[in-house]
């Protein structure tokens, strides 16, 4: 997520859609991270968690919201070190901390599935059991949901270098993603606040 513009695809789809005063966007990317950066266990706080709410409150101050949408694309290096039999209950945790934070029991989440890199583990041992618990809570919950990034980690990076099933995503990749978590966003926002006449 790190290496992902949100102004080259997410935030253009996001405002067309829902309007250009109706979105903010807070990205708090860091790359090659494990989760328990953001979340430890046992509702313990990361030390990252603690910056992307500085972050949040910052751009949202004296602002109210209908809804707030969480983005997560993160996971290769729990695959590496083999820690996929924390994962659920971190990312799981995560979310509900998030909302304990901010004070929302109505807070959508977006997951991005690690992609086809290292399908036979050989080089992340837990990468397949990630994938599976990722898709897993995903649809655990009417609020969250899952995007597919198999097919964008071929063609070039950011470096101008042919790649092919990459650990990263290419270019066109990032893009696309971001369209795709837009799109997923947006189909939240509106299956969850039909109470609201935004959409209406």
């Amino acid at each position: 997520m790190a290496l992902l513009d949100p102004k080259e695809s997410l935030i253009p789809i996001l405002k067309n859609k829902l309007g250009e005063k109706m979105v903010i966007v807070v990205k708090h990317a860091l790359g090659g991270q494990p989760i328990r950066r953001w979340y430890e266990g046992i509702n313990k706080k990361g030390d990252l968690f603690d910056s992307l709410i500085n972050k949040v409150n910052y751009k949202s101050k004296n602002q109210k919201f209908n809804s707030v949408t969480f983005i997560w694309m993160q996971g290769e290096l729990d695959a590496r070190e083999k820690l996929g039999e924390f994962y659920e209950n971190n990312l799981i945790g995560l979310y509900d901390l998030l909302c304990q934070e901010l004070n929302r029991e109505d807070i959508n989440f977006i997951i991005g599935r690690l992609n086809d890199f290292d399908l036979q583990n050989k080089k992340y041992p837990h990468w397949s059991m990630i994938r599976s618990i990722q898709v897993k809570v995903a649809t655990s919950n009417k609020r969250f949901e899952w995007v597919n990034t198999d097919d964008l980690n071929d063609g070039f990076n950011q470096k101008g270098e042919k790649i092919e099933n990459d650990l990263h995503m290419s270019v066109k990749g990032y893009k696309i993603l971001g369209e795709r978590v837009a799109e997923k966003a947006i189909e939240k926002i509106k299956k969850t606040n039909l109470s609201d006449n935004l959409f209406n």
